[in-house]
């Protein structure tokens, strides 16, 4: 199966050609690595670190959630990784990235690919109650000002044989009118950079970024079995999010869990 690359040095240009794009200080892609997120994180310290871009044609090691592990076939993904730093930013707050991340990914879906993608709290992406993206944060030392690196990794051209679990799915899967991967890049970035700019320029207050996050998020509404750590079960309906990113479900608040969407009728 032919799976062009990525179009690293049209990716490059558009640190120049585009406004949106200029946010970011370079773009790297390799062919493989273990994990964007880790090479990300190694480099932290370094002065030109800050709003770095790693795309890997293939990821070894890739990482999920709680330290679950998952490859792909080469050049089938999107896999992303993009440091931050966020001076001044209350440590409360920095639980809200990775979801910012999840609204840049649904908004870049819904506007490039013209799939009808959501989100499972916290940041899982969906289309048609399959996972087609996930993201993870991960905190950096170095350099200062709090750093996140947040890796995105998204199912673009996998066949459902090639597919990592049953209720997943890709772009091309889904009918996407569009799976060019720099051109999805591209999307990507530009609705990271718009987000996190306008959350920046706010002073990182939470308020219109509540409000957005809602409005995409397919878990609220839903009655949902929530795993807690430790073992613990809860099941109910998902009525909001709070304003440190947590999950209400009836009278309870979760800050972690493995949320499951249920039928209607359970």
């Amino acid at each position: 199966m032919h799976r062009p690359p990525l179009d690293a040095e049209q990716l490059r240009r558009s640190l120049t050609e585009s406004r949106e794009l200029s946010f970011f200080s370079h773009i790297a892609v390799v062919e493989s690595t273990g994990s964007t997120n880790a090479d990300l994180i190694a480099r932290a310290g370094e002065a030109d670190a800050d709003r770095a871009v790693l795309l890997a044609e293939t990821q070894e090691q890739g990482r999920g959630r709680h330290a679950r592990t998952w490859v792909s076939p080469p050049r089938a993904q999107i896999a992303m990784s993009v440091l931050v730093r966020l001076p001044g930013i209350e440590p409360a707050a920095l639980g809200w990235l990775p979801l910012l991340t999840g609204v840049a990914v649904v908004d870049a879906l819904r506007a490039t690919a013209g799939v009808d993608a959501n989100l499972k709290w916290p940041n899982d992406v969906l289309i048609d109650g399959r996972k087609v993206a996930g993201i993870l944060a991960e905190v950096a030392s170095g350099g200062g000002a709090p750093a996140i690196v947040v890796g995105i990794g998204l199912n673009v051209g996998l066949t459902e044989a090639e597919l990592p679990v049953p209720h997943a799915t890709s772009l091309t899967l889904a009918g996407a009118k569009v799976t060019d991967r720099t051109e999805l890049v591209r999307s990507l970035l530009t609705e990271f950079a718009r987000r996190f700019t306008a959350w920046r320029n706010a002073g990182w207050a939470t308020t219109d970024l509540i409000g957005v996050y809602r409005d995409r998020c397919a878990t609220l509404g839903a009655p949902v079995r929530a795993e807690l750590p430790g073992g613990q079960t809860l099941e109910g309906i998902a009525n909001d999010v709070d304003s440190a990113g947590r999950l209400c479900i009836g009278e309870h608040v979760v800050s972690a869990a493995d949320v499951t969407h249920l039928r209607a009728d359970y």
